[in-house]
């Protein structure tokens, strides 16, 4: 395939990957289809890398996971750009490959499913279900993933395609034109960088381009690896600010993209309905096993959502249109 398009690789990071950066900055290298530049945003106030190709460059912006993709990118010149996170090692034909697979599909952004949910065992799946955290799907010839009324995701539990249509991704890696990104104004949910982890931003993003209209495939058979697979064990700390950026997330997410783009009544309630027993099993959980420490941090977590919802920050945010139904 010759090249018919023209990208531009950008990367997030912190500059602590290491080994990890290494082998992203080595399988772009050797890519059948090469960038025409890398670009690598690192949060202020960290050491640029020692790994090195030679060609890539440095740009120092503010730090956050939403901070250091939300950006115009005024660097970048091509039509296209291919957004990585630090821990990838990616095969030397997939950027050939997606853009092979956006022409043929007719499609607008293509995103490999890294962090795959098909043909998980039957006994994981019960409780994620009836939480309404996700949901397997069967025997669906057309859609991958999909957002829930609830704030939660189902997926495609036995794909058999190479590509399917999506509502969301995984945001370790995307290529889309330009043009088509800024459109989005992914500046404006800033708001979840409030978190000290922030969570979502990958579900914001890419619910925010279907809603727009973009074509949207998630690409099953790929050849990228997250090097970061087999993360060691995290904190007790950390797992409570997961949690409660989960819930906080949640319930933020849900009013700003399900509830208020919605103008029926009846669709209305059918959301509050399906957000109040998604709530409500997180909260029954933890008391049916006597963990009061869980049930509090849920309900603060949800509690100061409700109060940022309420905020002057949160109505001066632009509302989403929503031109997809």
């Amino acid at each position: 395939m010759k090249k018919k398009f023209g990208y531009t690789a950008v990367i997030r990071t912190l500059g602590t990957a290491h080994e990890k950066y290494q082998q992203l900055l080595n399988s772009l290298n050797s890519q059948t289809i090469k960038p025409d530049k890398i670009l690598v945003y690192i949060a202020e106030g960290y050491a640029i890398p020692k790994e090195t190709i030679g060609w890539e460059q440095y740009i120092v912006v503010k730090k956050g996971m939403v901070a250091q993709r939300a950006l115009q990118y005024e660097e970048v010149e091509s039509e296209y750009i291919l957004f990585l996170d630090d821990d990838l090692s990616i095969a030397e034909d997939c950027v050939e490959t997606m853009f092979a697979l956006l022409q043929r599909e007719g499609a607008d952004v293509i995103s490999p499913d890294i962090f795959s949910h098909a043909n998980r065992p039957f006994r994981a799946e019960i409780l994620p279900f009836l939480s309404g955290r996700m949901v397997a799907r069967w025997h669906d010839d057309y859609w991958g993933y999909k957002v829930m009324r609830n704030s939660g995701f189902s997926y495609n539990a036995s794909p058999v395609k190479d590509v399917y249509w999506s509502q969301t991704n995984a945001g370790a890696s995307f290529l889309c034109r330009k043009k088509d990104f800024l459109n989005i104004h992914f500046e404006d949910e800033l708001w979840m960088d409030r978190l000290k982890y922030a969570w979502g931003d990958d579900q914001v993003m890419y619910y925010k381009m279907y809603l727009s209209g973009l074509k949207q495939l998630t690409w099953y058979k790929h050849g990228f690896t997250h090097l970061n697979a087999e993360a060691a064990m995290i904190s007790e700390e950390k797992e409570m600010w997961l949690i409660y950026s989960i819930f906080w997330f949640k319930t933020v997410f849900w009013h700003r993209f399900i509830y208020l783009p919605d103008k029926l009544i009846f669709s209305k309630l059918w959301s509050l309905l399906c957000i109040g027993y998604t709530l409500g099993f997180a909260f029954a959980m933890p008391l049916l096993k006597l963990n009061m420490k869980q049930f509090k941090l849920r309900y603060r977590a949800m509690n100061d959502a409700i109060c940022f919802i309420k905020s002057g920050d949160y109505k001066k945010i632009p509302l989403i249109k929503e031109f997809v139904k």
